[in-house]
């Protein structure tokens, strides 16, 4: 299995029968990487954003490692409301989703209400995850945006004319 490299790039992906959705051939390609061959797709809320992200099991020990560093800054400044238990619900709160492969897999219906998921799915890469927005929701979003919006908008129209 080849050595994980990160996510990049993007893609959409129309809601499918039964509430299934396919996660793209490169995003899957690369989960599969990070999941050890696994078809396991980890997915959870996204902290700051009305949107959900997406990465492979090798992410659990980066986590790992930031809810270390984050409690020994957090003693470092005498930081008495860190509280790690809290913390490590809010990092480890993502469900694992098998897929098959074809990329097909059930979205739970929590985090189709949490990431305010409809019709489609546009997946965004950022190196160590990347993001899973529902479409509408990332039209809200500021101008930062823009070159995702973008793209979106352009992989949408490509996913109507298809079908």
């Amino acid at each position: 299995m080849p050595a994980f490299g990160g996510y990049s790039g993007q893609a959409f992906s129309p809601a499918g029968d039964k509430g299934r959705f396919v996660l793209p051939p490169d995003f899957r390609k690369a989960v599969k990487e990070s999941s050890g061959g696994n078809r396991t797709l980890c997915l959870g809320a996204h902290g700051k954003f009305d949107c959900l992200i997406g990465f492979g099991l090798s992410r659990i020990e980066q986590l790992n490692a930031q809810l270390d560093r984050e409690e020994d800054r957090a003693i470092a400044r005498k930081d008495y409301d860190f509280d790690r238990d809290v913390r490590a619900a809010q990092l480890f709160g993502f469900s694992q989703l098998p897929f098959d492969d074809s990329g097909r897999f059930v979205m739970p219906e929590h985090l189709r209400e949490l990431g305010k998921v409809g019709d489609g799915l546009y997946f965004q890469a950022a190196g160590d995850f990347f993001f899973v927005w529902a479409p509408d929701e990332l039209k809200r979003m500021g101008p930062e945006w823009k070159s995702a919006q973008a793209a979106c908008e352009k992989l949408m129209a490509a996913a109507r004319k298809a079908a």
